[in-house]
């Protein structure tokens, strides 16, 4: 009797939940990630920068920030203030593809990163792949 309930229920189980269908990403979009996160690798090496919501909030206040990063899961309400707060700082933001904790990998961390703020690129020339509009110049 057990064996045919738990038979009867994994069927309506998979019946109401089919599995997803997997959709993998296109070589042009791996290859700019792959560029974003080299960028970001050098960035943290040799540029300043701040992890975190809160001291991303500063550093937009002071008039400190050129680039903000935010993960792709970052909840909309905050998402929406750091872009308002990037506007009036007349800085660039960047929407991660990946999500925090692909965002902390990145950064060379070993803990989730909603939001960055790069203050001082260093050697990197994230800034300059970031800006609208630069992308065929950045990509020669």
């Amino acid at each position: 009797y057990q064996r045919r309930v738990r038979k009867q229920w994994y069927q309506r189980r998979v019946r109401a939940h089919p599995p997803q269908q997997f959709k993998m990403p296109s070589k042009k979009a791996k290859k700019a990630q792959e560029n974003i996160n080299s960028r970001l690798a050098l960035c943290m090496k040799s540029g300043k920068y701040t992890l975190g919501y809160k001291s991303t909030l500063k550093t937009l206040r002071s008039g400190g920030a050129k680039l903000v990063i935010i993960s792709s899961n970052c909840p909309p309400l905050r998402k929406s203030e750091l872009e308002y707060y990037a506007m009036l700082a007349k800085c660039y933001i960047h929407h991660y593809t990946g999500n925090n904790i692909d965002l902390g990998t990145a950064c060379g961390k070993y803990f989730r990163v909603s939001t960055l703020t790069i203050t001082d690129p260093g050697d990197s020339d994230i800034i300059r792949t970031m800006q609208p509009g630069t992308e065929t110049v950045a990509a020669k």
